[in-house]
């Protein structure tokens, strides 16, 4: 079965989007990698952000996380001021959902991509 290995993601400003998604997910630091700057979310998989040099839409990326991982992240975006929505832009700002028995959350990243974090996958 294939594996995604790596995702393009389209940035405005690929130092400060990288910086950003590592900072608040607490992963290490971006590395360089041809045109791209890297972020490892673990052995096999990568974001590789990039300055695209246009306009484009925001994408949606969603990340299974654990509850520990979950804590600290909606910490982070706490401490910084990022504000956050219980569902994908509605509901009331700084709360979170219960879907599915676990928790989520929606924010922004600085390249206006929709992100999400979520403690039980979809449909588990």
């Amino acid at each position: 079965m294939p594996r995604i290995d790596h995702i393009a993601v389209a940035a405005h400003d690929k130092q400060v989007s990288a910086r950003f998604f590592s900072e608040i997910f607490g992963l290490g630091h971006p590395e360089e990698a041809g045109r791209f700057l890297a972020v490892h979310l673990g052995p096999s998989f990568t974001l590789h952000f990039a300055d695209v040099g246009f306009d484009f839409p925001g994408q949606h990326y969603a990340f299974h996380v654990a509850d520990e991982e979950f804590d600290a992240i909606r910490g982070r975006l706490d401490a910084r001021g990022i504000g956050y929505l219980p569902g994908p832009g509605r509901g009331t700002p700084g709360t979170i959902n219960h879907h599915h028995g676990g928790r989520g959350l929606y924010f922004d990243d600085p390249a206006g991509h929709h992100l999400e974090i979520i403690t039980a996958r979809y449909g588990a």
